[in-house]
């Protein structure tokens, strides 16, 4: 990541500092050494003084863009590194206080910087003579100060037995059973995000190494044809008894070989109570293209949730290959595009829906349910013509260096305790028995209220995608998105 850094800073430095160093008068340097200084000294104490303008703006300008920067910064970190746009980027999902505080601490060491810059030269300036010596010794004192705590630190990471690298989506855990699991088998727990599963699958897939991974159904389908994971030892999970019997032996794994159930649920329509009328559900999907509705209307930006909402409407699999009905889907969704003007969003919906922006969106279950216990005029259905039912899931890298810990770390994710402040933090479904039947029973209002129908025969499962047919969904949902 330094490396990355530096080397997409390195021109705006260059456009800061080369006009000042063009300025300069060439014979400087040499009359310099004509009075007796080295090369060194001619550069240290008179060109460089001269430029320092130039050498500041660069420094500050270089500062921003790194400091700014998310994309070049995520794909080349490593495990366990973040930088301050990585950490703020995984905290948007939901309303959270914590970038706030962030928020005002970064402007108020920046303040403390300007005042320490303007101020400081000045109290320098005033008592260098008498003082110099004094603050020579201070200033190296901190800085061996600092040296001796970052080897320290680094030290004590060497030192540690066992790490776990676990590799999650981003605001899908509670933080603190990271802490508890660390505590109790006395190891370190290297915790990354990712924003969607193909960010995940190009990390790994570029060379980054992990231990444990929590995917989507269809991208563990995935991983197991391309041989990225190792079986699970079942006998090495105790408490793989409490898991429900529904949530097991699905299509992307049957049998459970490669992944143990973390959470579940559904995609559906959340609509306001106090402005769709409830007569008006009964027309499922094409609820979406209802006129009455115009310009109220969230859809969720993603190919594959939006071309499975116009599939079912159409009374076709979402797992379709057939190009006919994959073009009559993009006709679903374009005409549905030039009718109702609807927004295509991502996470930011949650915040918006609960601030009751618009009378609908497209929204998985989970973020249903908080959305709910926000706004209690927001209510959730998901259509008889069917629907995804998705599941999310705990599998080990083939490459784990840690395959006993990634088993006891799945084992304490299953465990009551730990299952039930998890769905309490997130709001999905949880795959263990004891936890749904608790939150269902409505102690926690709006959480886990929304599970898959597994009555319905039209609801289905995504499934892995062949590259041919996912290219042609991308090109359909640029075409969309872009007219």
């Amino acid at each position: 990541m330094l490396l990355a850094h530096i080397s997409f800073c390195t021109p705006y430095v260059i456009t800061s500092v080369y006009p000042k160093v063009r300025s300069l008068d060439p014979n400087l340097a040499n009359a310099a050494m004509d009075l007796g200084a080295t090369p060194f000294q001619a550069l240290t104490k008179v060109i460089v003084p001269m430029i320092k303008d130039g050498i500041f703006a660069g420094a500050l300008l270089a500062f921003t863009m790194s400091f700014d920067d998310f994309v070049i910064s995520y794909f080349v970190s490593g495990n366990g590194v973040k930088n301050i746009s990585i950490v703020v980027y995984n905290m948007t999902k939901r309303i959270n206080p914590t970038i706030n505080a962030l928020s005002t601490i970064v402007i108020l060491v920046i303040v403390l910087v300007m005042v320490f810059a303007n101020v400081l030269p000045k109290i320098l300036e005033k008592h260098a003579s008498k003082h110099a010596k004094k603050i020579q010794r201070v200033i190296a004192l901190l800085l061996v100060f600092a040296l001796g705590f970052g080897l320290i630190k680094c030290g004590g990471s060497a030192a540690e037995n066992h790490v776990l690298k676990v590799y999650n989506a981003g605001e899908y855990m509670d933080l603190d059973l990271l802490t508890q699991f660390e505590q109790e088998y006395n190891c370190t727990v290297v915790y990354e995000t990712f924003e969607s599963n193909e960010m995940m699958y190009t990390k790994l897939s570029g060379g980054e190494s992990y231990d444990v991974l929590i995917p989507s159904d269809y991208m563990i389908e995935r991983l197991i044809k391309e041989d990225y994971l190792q079986y699970i030892d079942w006998d090495l999970i105790p408490n793989k008894g409490s898991l429900m019997d529904e949530v097991m032996n699905k299509s992307y794994d049957p049998g459970n070989r490669y992944s143990c159930p973390y959470f579940w649920g559904t995609v559906g329509i959340l609509y306001d109570t106090t402005v769709v009328d409830p007569a008006d559900l009964q027309e499922g999907w094409d609820l979406l293209r209802d006129t009455k509705y115009k310009g109220n209307i969230y859809m969720y930006d993603s190919e594959r949730d939006s071309f499975m909402i116009a599939l079912k409407a159409l009374g076709y699999s979402m797992n379709t290959t057939d190009e006919n009905q994959i073009q009559e889907a993009y006709q679903w969704l374009v005409d549905q595009r030039n009718t109702m003007g609807p927004i295509y969003a991502g996470d930011d919906v949650i915040d918006n829906m609960i601030s009751g922006n618009k009378a609908m969106a497209v929204v998985y279950s989970g973020d249903a349910s908080y959305i709910i216990s926000e706004n209690p005029n927001m209510d959730y259905f998901t259509p008889s013509q069917g629907t995804n039912n998705w599941y999310d899931a705990m599998v080990i890298t083939r490459d784990c260096s840690e395959t006993e810990l990634a088993h006891q770390f799945i084992n304490f994710m299953l465990n009551e305790e730990s299952a039930l402040s998890n769905t309490e933090e997130v709001g999905y479904t949880s795959p263990v028995k004891s936890v749904y039947e608790t939150m269902i029973t409505g102690e926690y209002e709006g959480v886990s209220s929304y599970i898959p129908d597994f009555e319905n025969p039209n609801s289905e499962i995504f499934r892995y995608q062949e590259p041919k047919i996912k290219q042609k969904y991308a090109e359909l949902w640029t075409k969309i998105k872009a007219e």
